[in-house]
């Protein structure tokens, strides 16, 4: 059962022009997906919109799912998922665009973040990269989508690179910033250059117990410092991260991020449940849905470079530089350009 979370709303500017042109978009038939390539999505500076009018909950596979709903209950779906340590908001410029354009928007808490909880005390705090995507898999289930266009950033991109690779059929087509992040803990066995070991500082430091303590103590200022790092240019104002570290109080956050960490490098142990999902894993499937890869010019995060992973697209495809010192949180710094990629790939 679906249940509806009234919020106090938050001003934000915008929302009813977009809700007038999607009105405009329905009545001329544009609003049909299929009819994206007429479609361009207007200039939007980042901070547009400030919060989500309301949120929903629903139980999904052993989550009770906290999510953003926005368009049409019957619209083409699109799901938006955040990465680590950013929340829901990476989107809240981008979800009310594609609304407009005439998509529904589903935009979930992962698990560990504000309103997502675990609905048994017992179930496994588990951040491995299967169980992510099986909860994603599992939304989808229990809201009656059958196939999506998914979106996502860091861990979201991940997320949305393995249902694409593995679940081809519940994807309709790809946006995927920073490219393809399909992970292995075999291959993590193989020490980098010191200078890629240097920018994975935070995972070393997790992977001992006085960094546990610290992310525990410190995780909003561990997170701010982070956003900095990664997004070197963009100029975040304390509202701005506090409204997403609002999500990081779940009590789940700490050993979701933890377990993540370490069970990359072999530090800690996933659930046998989905061993079979991570032996695919590991041979780095090939994604075959229409894509569209995306990098900001000022990318301070570790990522690979788009060379390194365009022939995992061997369908049709397309990689965007975004320019402007658009850093590693790319859709909530680049608005327009991530919701305009979604827009375009669903007319390959």
């Amino acid at each position: 059962m679906t249940e509806e979370i009234n919020r106090p709303r938050r001003h934000f500017i915008g929302i009813a022009a977009l809700a007038v042109a999607a009105a405009k978009l329905s009545m001329t038939g544009i609003a049909q997906a299929h009819s994206a390539s007429q479609v361009r999505i207007p200039a939007t500076a980042p901070g547009t919109n400030t919060s989500f009018a309301s949120l929903k909950q629903i139980h999904a596979g052993v989550l009770d799912v906290g999510y953003a709903d926005l368009g049409a209950g019957d619209a083409p779906a699109v799901i938006l998922l955040h990465g680590w340590p950013y929340d829901i908001h990476t989107y809240v410029d981008v979800a009310p665009l594609l609304a407009a354009a005439g998509y529904r928007v589903i935009v979930p808490y992962l698990r560990g973040y504000g309103t997502t909880c675990f609905l048994s005390p017992d179930t496994p705090r588990n951040g491995q990269q299967s169980a992510i995507a099986t909860d994603i898999i599992a939304l989808m289930d229990a809201l009656g989508i059958e196939k999506a266009i998914i979106g996502g950033c860091d861990w979201g991109a991940r997320t949305a690179n393995i249902i694409a690779a593995l679940w081809p059929e519940r994807c309709k087509a790809l946006v995927s910033v920073s490219g393809y992040l399909i992970g292995s803990r075999e291959a993590n066995k193989k020490p980098l250059p010191p200078k890629a070991e240097l920018a994975w500082w935070y995972q070393f430091y997790f992977a001992t117990e006085r960094g546990r303590a610290g992310y525990e103590q410190y995780r909003n200022d561990f997170a701010r410092l982070i956003w900095q790092i990664a997004s070197p240019k963009w100029n975040f104002d304390d509202a701005t991260f506090n409204r997403s570290a609002a999500a990081f109080e779940n009590p789940d956050h700490v050993d979701i991020t933890i377990h993540n960490y370490r069970w990359r490098i072999s530090l800690a142990d996933g659930e046998r449940k989905y061993d079979g999902l991570e032996e695919r894993l590991a041979k780095f499937p090939l994604i075959g849905v229409p894509t569209i890869t995306l990098e900001g010019d000022a990318n301070g995060a570790p990522h690979p470079e788009p060379a390194a992973y365009a022939k995992k697209f061997p369908s049709k495809y397309e990689h965007r530089l975004i320019t402007g010192g658009i850093g590693h949180n790319l859709p909530q710094e680049a608005p327009q350009a991530f919701a305009q990629a979604v827009v375009d790939v669903d007319r390959f």
